[in-house]
C-alpha cells in the first residue's frame, strides 16, 4: 500500500498501546482511588550515560526517569 492510498478516500489509521484515552483515564482513576503509584528512579540529565549503561546491563528496577529540568542551567551548577 502506498502512503497516498491512506490519505485519499477518508481512511483512518490509528493505534494505541495503552487502550485509548477513556481506558487510560479509568486506569488512572482506579490508581488514585487505591493509592497505587509508580516506583521510579529519577536521575538528572547529566547522568544520562550512566542511565544508558545501566539499561544495557539490565541494572534498572522498575522505571528510569531523566529529569531534564537542569538543561537550562549553566554547566557545572
Amino acid at each position: 500500500m502506498r502512503i497516498l492510498d491512506l490519505v485519499q478516500g477518508r481512511k483512518k489509521l490509528t493505534s494505541s498501546g495503552t487502550g485509548g484515552r477513556r481506558h487510560t483515564g479509568e486506569l488512572l482513576d482506579f490508581c488514585a482511588d487505591h493509592a497505587i503509584t509508580a516506583d521510579v528512579e529519577v536521575l538528572p540529565s547529566a547522568r544520562v550515560q550512566e542511565a544508558l549503561d545501566r539499561l544495557g546491563r539490565g541494572d534498572v528496577r522498575y522505571r528510569f526517569v531523566l529529569d531534564l529540568s537542569d538543561l537550562d542551567q549553566p554547566a557545572g551548577s
